[in-house]
């Protein structure tokens, strides 16, 4: 339960900003620059930045923060783009972030095209506007002048994607620098505007590699299948009853095997996703597909012609990430609120998994915002991302309407 008196209190500190001149001149920034936003945000997004390859891009982002008045912006050990602008005191320090990498391997064409007021790239939205909007933040900020209380940490984060494991963000918060020190942390993860993420999808992910001596498809017939066990791991695990409460689910994402059709294959390997609300529900469910994939070996086995050599199983985890929330009574969730409201929106809980599961995991509070816009066909070649909604405006109550935009620098202000 919510305490009226903290809701009404995160009310008045975004009131009280609203009503300050400087912060209202800032504001002007996201309109007046809206353009200029959207050609950077085509800039950053044509730069490859493949799983485990985010570095040209997070040069590219560092000198840009250079540019906005972010002097100590720097390339971290872990090849995280890290940039300090430090307030009247150190603490609280509040992080915001947005994830470098793309979900698109090496060799794949970033070229952002326009079509309308659509621009369209791998990636152009998750999360290329989440990186737009850092840079826009900080010219923001720099070109009003504006000095917080605390200080902020503009981070680009590698990893945050697939085999990444949120190692840019594990870094950050376990062995960076600021390590022990961040007080907020908040993730520009995809568009929108009304979703507030605090709570953390905790997930598990798994390579599976069936193996076996192979053959020809009729001579050999009746030898162990690796194709045919990885079959039947898959028919398991698409039987499992997820539950709706607590939202839970698995997905078969990627499989490779085989040589020909008339070819028994000597392995096929498969990557799995399981995720859920609850970390008991995750664990039940990671217990039972290890289970089926033992048993899927033990049956293929069991059917083998006798004198043939088994099927062999290996398992790999390849992802754990942490689960968890932010409380919705906490200044953090409040504040993340009471700024949507004030810029014409009904904020919107939810859960996902993005950066901020970390933070969550290590008790710091953190929530993962949209940065504006609108999008579809996510982590396809096809991605697009729409900054019309971005910049729309919102009218709230008869008074002076504000860019949504500036949602995130009453975040910024409010949380430091």
């Amino acid at each position: 339960m919510v305490s009226p008196t903290a809701a009404l209190s995160a009310e008045q500190v975004v009131g009280d900003l609203l009503s300050d001149e400087r912060v209202r001149r800032a504001f002007e920034f996201f309109g007046a620059r809206a353009e200029e936003i959207t050609e950077e945000h085509a800039a950053l997004c044509a730069i490859p930045s493949p799983p485990f390859g985010e570095e040209a891009r997070a040069e590219y982002l560092a000198a840009r923060l250079r540019q906005c008045g972010l002097a100590e912006a720097r390339v971290d050990a872990e090849g995280n783009c890290v940039a300090p602008r430090r307030g009247k005191s150190l603490r609280p320090l509040a992080v915001v972030s947005a994830h470098l990498d793309t979900v698109f391997p090496e060799g794949t064409d970033f070229t952002v095209r326009r079509e309308g007021s659509r621009m369209l790239a791998p990636g152009v939205a998750d999360d290329g506007c989440g990186l737009a909007a850092l840079v826009a933040l900080a010219r923001s900020l720099d070109e009003s002048g504006i000095e917080t209380e605390g200080s902020l940490l503009f981070v680009g984060t590698v990893g945050e994607e697939g085999e990444g494991n949120l190692r840019g963000a594990r870094h950050l918060l376990t062995a960076g620098e600021w390590a022990g020190g961040i007080d907020l942390f908040v993730s520009l993860d995809g568009p929108g505007v009304e979703r507030i993420t605090h709570a953390a999808v905790g997930s598990r992910r798994y390579r599976v590699r069936f193996a076996g001596a192979g053959g020809h498809s009729w001579g050999d017939f009746g030898a162990a299948n690796p194709v045919h066990a990885l079959g039947r791991a898959v028919a398991r695990l698409a039987a499992y009853p997820a539950p709706t409460q607590p939202r839970t689910s698995f997905n078969v994402g990627r499989v490779e095997g085989g040589t020909g059709v008339n070819v028994i294959p000597q392995e096929a390997s498969m990557d799995v996703d399981l995720r859920s609300e609850s970390p008991e529900e995750l664990r039940r469910l990671d217990a039972f597909f290890r289970r089926a994939a033992r048993e899927a070996a033990g049956d293929e086995n069991a059917a083998r012609r006798a004198g043939t050599p088994p099927v062999e199983l290996e398992l790999k985890m390849i992802g754990d990430r942490p689960g968890g929330q932010t409380p919705i009574d906490s200044p953090l969730v409040l504040l993340s609120q009471a700024a949507t409201r004030a810029v014409g929106y009904q904020p919107r809980l939810d859960s996902s998994s993005t950066d901020s599961n970390v933070a969550i995991s290590l008790n710091v509070p953190a929530v993962t915002l949209g940065a504006g816009g609108a999008s579809g066909s996510s982590h396809t070649t096809e991605e697009w991302y729409d900054p019309r909604q971005r910049d729309e405006l919102k009218s709230k109550g008869g008074s002076q309407s504000l860019r949504t935009g500036s949602r995130l620098l009453v975040w910024l202000i409010a949380n430091s």
